[in-house]
């Protein structure tokens, strides 16, 4: 059998493993799910040992749909929920409390007082990010701070912190390796944006001890291998590691400066390429790592929507409107339109490029003829919509006019939101062959490091589009679409 590589994607609802060969053909893909945890409104947090039970699972039952062993595997590369924060014990690689999840809103107070003491110029020219309870520094400094003794121990070395990258490769080492890669160091508001180091400031400010944190490192090299991980033989490489956005702009093959994706998960995010250098946002975006591979560094700009899919999901599970997500397609079809409906889907606050934590869901527009199948369009538009404010933005800053983006995640596979993507960005759609996009730039990044793929330009020939849409809307329904979503923002 050819040389395997395992992408391990670990993500907000659930873990996926894809086992893909040197042809680049996917062998394997298990996804395993895991549990939710809403300690309050607002808080949104996972068990760590929940989603290492999910990866090991996922990594057995991968191995059994390809019919491989542990020792046909190259390489391993992990992406990850990206601000996702866990503190764990060095010496047992146990949590010592459950992770704060991307999500969670617990220290938006905290941010709003960082905010008002007049830091958020400085945070943002220093780490490229805005004050915002979405990233991982301040999540960390309320473990310190809440839980007991936690801040002493940190001090003395005997904890460690990390995103879920840095936990699942401490893991899968066997605790050999407290290592990071720069593009999920860039999302925790402690990384210098320009020195790809910690910054001291920002240590300070946010009363880090450089103690606790994992060593920064590129994104495509061998941090560890395995040992005395359950199915699998000691000694494979772990040798790939982004955050999923990133990931996912490497597995779209967006190489080249101006190149831009767009991933429809849990949330929306949408990702450009900005080339070597970062470029300020003046328009509410951040400025991110892209990837650091062979000591080429590449930055981009990136505007975040919290929900996208979980609308669908909340439609689902919480009103009961559908069955399963892949209903909302034919349900939003049955209506020619949203009947003047408009859903803000600001369920965890509104990111990019508004920046609202407080703000909350609105549905606007209802009357006494609006159906079940006007809220289903009126939430696919909604995902859309966000998106126009996110890519209008980042147009300005890049200043540069996109002519194409690329799409990946689940709910890229719905044609109807795809299509009015297309129409109220107006810009063509391209959406790949092989749509694990994510799993795909893990799985790059560590067979690169490895030797199963020589060059970018090698993946870049194999990027394949399964399918086009093209803008069709009228510029007058296309505005008549945007007054209405820019004025129920106003109200949220």
């Amino acid at each position: 059998m050819k040389t395997l590589v395992m992408a391990i994607d670990q993500g907000t609802t659930g873990t996926t493993v894809v086992l893909l060969d040197q042809a680049l053909e996917v062998r394997a893909k298990v996804n395993r799910e895991f549990p939710q945890i809403y300690p309050q409104p607002g808080w949104v947090e996972h068990d760590p040992e929940q989603i290492w039970k999910s990866v090991e699972e996922a990594i057995a039952q991968a191995l059994t749909q390809a019919g491989a062993q542990g020792r046909d595997l190259g390489a391993i590369g992990i992406t990850n929920q990206r601000e996702t924060t866990v503190l764990w014990e060095r010496k047992s690689g146990r949590p010592v409390a459950n992770a704060i999840v991307w999500q969670d809103r617990r220290t938006a107070d905290r941010c709003a007082e960082l905010k008002r003491a007049g830091r958020e110029d400085d945070v943002r020219a220093r780490t490229g990010l805005v004050l915002d309870p979405y990233f991982s520094g301040t999540k960390l400094e309320w473990l310190l701070a809440n839980l007991p003794g936690a801040r002493e121990r940190a001090v003395r070395g005997e904890l460690a912190f990390g995103t879920i990258d840095c936990f699942l490769t401490f893991r899968l080492t066997g605790g050999a390796a407290h290592v990071t890669d720069v593009s999920n160091a860039s999302r925790t508001l402690l990384l210098g944006l320009r020195s790809l180091e910690w910054d001291p400031e920002m240590l300070t400010l946010l009363h880090a001890p450089r103690e606790v944190l994992p060593q920064v490192r590129s994104s495509s090299e061998v941090y560890g291998t395995t040992r005395g991980v359950a199915g699998l033989p000691d000694g494979i490489p772990v040798a790939g590691m982004a955050g999923d956005q990133q990931a996912a702009l490497f597995g779209q093959a967006c190489f080249a400066p101006g190149e831009a994706k767009c991933t429809y998960g849990t949330g929306a995010f949408l990702l450009m390429n900005t080339g070597s250098q970062p470029v300020a946002s003046a328009r509410g975006l951040v400025s991110t790592v892209a990837w650091k591979v062979g000591g080429e560094v590449h930055y981009a700009l990136e505007g975040s929507a919290f929900i996208a899919g979980a609308m669908v999901q909340w439609l689902r599970d919480g009103l009961g409107i559908i069955k399963s997500a892949a209903d909302i397609e034919a349900l939003a079809r049955s209506v020619p339109d949203a009947g003047g409906v408009v859903a803000i889907p600001a369920l965890a606050g509104l990111g990019a490029p508004h920046w609202r934590p407080e703000a909350r869901g609105l549905i606007t527009g209802l009357t006494r003829g609006t159906t079940r199948a006007h809220l289903a369009r009126a939430v696919l538009e909604g995902i859309a919509l966000q998106n126009y404010d996110i890519l209008a933005a980042m147009q300005e800053d890049a200043g540069r006019q996109l002519r194409r983006l690329k799409v990946d995640g689940g709910a890229a596979q719905n044609d109807l939101l795809m299509q009015f993507q297309a129409d109220i960005l107006g810009v063509d759609i391209l959406r790949p062959a092989t749509i694990e996009t994510t799993a795909l730039g893990a799985a790059f990044l560590a067979g690169l490091a490895t030797g199963v793929w020589k060059s970018t330009s090698e993946i870049e020939k194999s990027w394949r589009e399964e399918k086009r849409f093209r803008p069709a809307m009228s510029l007058e329904e296309v505005r008549a679409h945007l007054d209405r979503w820019a004025a129920a923002v106003e109200k949220v």
